[in-house]
């Protein structure tokens, strides 16, 4: 095995946050995204706007590492989403329309849970979380 170490680039404004190329997505027989291709320019705000149905939380899911595409590419500030996907995950902060934590837990376990899915040990986890809660 070959392990390639690339330098995290620091976004700028004259290069592209999103470059997605022909992105697809299918579910069983459901076509949910054909071929969107999007360029989002570093420090702008952009909006993803359609009806329900129209894929675009599944376009979203697929830039932030959380859905395979089935065809296409997509890269964020450089870092392909599909071979640089740790290096994307440290880069984007994804949220929906409702909050995501869970509020039967305390903000001590939802930031452990939390740093655990971005691939932090246990008790570095639970240290980073009892840091960032002082």
């Amino acid at each position: 095995m070959v392990l390639e170490q690339k330098k995290i680039i620091t976004p700028g404004q004259d290069e592209w946050a999103v470059e997605a190329n022909g992105l697809v997505k299918t579910f069983g027989d459901n076509r949910a995204v054909d071929g969107v291709d999007l360029n989002v320019k570093a420090g702008t705000i952009y909006g993803v706007l359609g009806p329900n149905g129209a894929g675009k939380t599944t376009v979203i899911r697929m830039l932030a590492t959380l859905l395979r595409p089935d065809a296409g590419s997509a890269r964020i500030f450089g870092h392909d989403v599909m071979k640089e996907s740790q290096i994307v995950r440290q880069l984007i902060g994804v949220t929906g329309q409702y909050a995501s934590v869970d509020e039967s837990l305390s903000a001590t376990e939802n930031l452990v849970i939390f740093s655990r899915l971005l691939g932090l040990g246990r008790a570095e986890a639970r240290q980073k979380a009892t840091e960032l809660l002082e």
